[in-house]
């Protein structure tokens, strides 16, 4: 399989409190790779690194970022344009506040592929319609002159997902793709972001905390607590043995089809970048925490299986 993304080591501040610390992935080329985890665990700081879109006050103090086997940390502001536009695309969390209400859907489109590409507008314009096929938008002669309140959260989503489309992006990240959507949009989305995999070969990385989700379509898995990766697998050996105790804990509140007893939980809350743990971060919520090692060492990602890594001392 070839290797199409590869973050090294990545450490990133906000002033003297760390946010990720040595955080790897290696994410091949044609895959849906997922990164999971709670809500402030790191999963989109680790994305927008990727699109070197974070905050001002976010540093990169050491790692690396490569991205066609060139570490992007190095490209200047305008190669990075030139990389978001036209190798790398963002589908955002909030389909509802990503679009510009005082431009059409066309417009935003067609902007979109002329600020990427020099093509004229009438060219543009066939080609957003092309895209809007692709995504099936219904109706595009009508739908093309709509703003977007004229359309639910589905059909904005799939007008993002098309702008992404319209730029031949070879890497899609997809932060929350799901966000505010019901449960039968949700998988449309999904399924069309599946599908695109499929018939285009895009590599994406789908960053999302619904695991029964991420089980229906990912190749691989990432597991974050507290800017650490502390679990990656291939989906398949993730979903059938999870080893990390987060990971298994994460499984576990899972509600099942027969459920008749009360979902279990995981006990406390993720501790912020300001709160400084000794050894394993995940040990004051962890039920397998026994031993004084857990409070004052700090593991490593290591293959506890073929090709399945784990960051625990005790199991």
């Amino acid at each position: 399989m070839e290797r199409f993304l590869e973050i090294r080591n990545l450490n990133i501040f906000f002033g003297k409190y760390q946010a990720l610390y040595d955080v790897s992935l290696k994410i091949d080329k044609g895959n849906i790779h997922s990164l999971v985890g709670e809500s402030g665990c790191g999963k989109t700081l680790t994305a927008m690194s990727i699109m070197r879109l974070l905050p001002k006050t976010a540093e990169i103090k050491s790692g690396e970022i490569l991205f066609e086997g060139t570490n992007i940390l190095y490209n200047k502001e305008k190669q990075m344009r030139d990389l978001r536009g036209n190798k790398i695309a963002l589908i955002p969390q909030d389909p509802m506040t990503s679009l510009n209400p005082l431009y059409t859907i066309g417009n935003q489109i067609v902007e979109s592929i002329r600020a990427h590409s020099k093509v004229s507008h009438h060219q543009a314009l066939r080609k957003a319609k092309e895209v809007l096929d692709l995504v099936k938008i219904p109706d595009i002669p009508l739908k093309i002159k709509a703003y977007p309140h004229e359309l639910s959260g589905g059909m904005k989503q799939r007008v993002i997902i098309a702008m992404a489309l319209a730029t031949n992006a070879e890497l899609i990240i997809a932060d929350e793709p799901t966000t505010a959507l019901d449960v039968t949009i949700q998988k449309q989305i999904m399924d069309l972001i599946n599908e695109i995999k499929k018939e285009f070969g895009t590599t994406i990385l789908l960053i999302s905390h619904d695991l029964a989700l991420v089980s229906n379509y990912a190749d691989k898995v990432s597991v974050m607590y507290a800017g650490h990766i502390v679990e990656e697998a291939p989906a398949q050996a993730f979903f059938k043995n999870p080893l990390h105790p987060y990971s298994q804990a994460l499984m576990n509140s899972l509600p099942t089809r027969n459920q008749i007893f009360k979902l279990k939980t995981i006990e406390g809350m993720p501790p912020s970048i300001q709160e400084v743990i000794n050894g394993c971060k995940f040990h004051p919520r962890c039920e397998f925490c026994v031993s004084q090692i857990c409070k004052v060492k700090e593991p490593i990602l290591k293959e506890k299986a073929f090709n399945h890594f784990s960051a625990c001392l005790i199991k």
